[in-house]
């Protein structure tokens, strides 16, 4: 593949858009309106990566916190403690049973 084959040049958009090329698209299965990921290698160079499924999401809030101060498994954490709580509070209205 000769170097014109295997680069593109695309537009960015004052919001920070591009558009992946058709072909390349086509290539790596990435649906329109679809995702994908950015990755940084051990090189430097930045790769376009296609994302399949919530798998490939895997990592990508690693060191990253919301505005609490909290990553995102201590901010999951405390959803799902509010959540037993609210079914806990729901079963001692109800007597444990389920009349929502």
């Amino acid at each position: 593949m000769s170097k014109s084959d295997s680069e593109k040049v695309v537009s960015v958009s004052a919001r920070g858009q591009a558009t992946i090329p058709k072909e390349y698209r086509e290539e790596l299965g990435i649906d329109a309106p679809g995702r994908v990921k950015f990755v940084r290698t051990e090189s430097g160079d930045i790769v376009v990566r296609p994302i399949r499924s919530v798998t490939d999401l895997r990592g990508v809030l690693t060191g990253k916190t919301d505005d609490q101060g909290r990553s995102a498994t201590e901010h999951l954490r405390d959803e799902r403690e509010r959540d037993r709580a609210s079914e806990s509070a729901l079963e001692q209205e109800y007597g444990g049973r389920d009349e929502r």
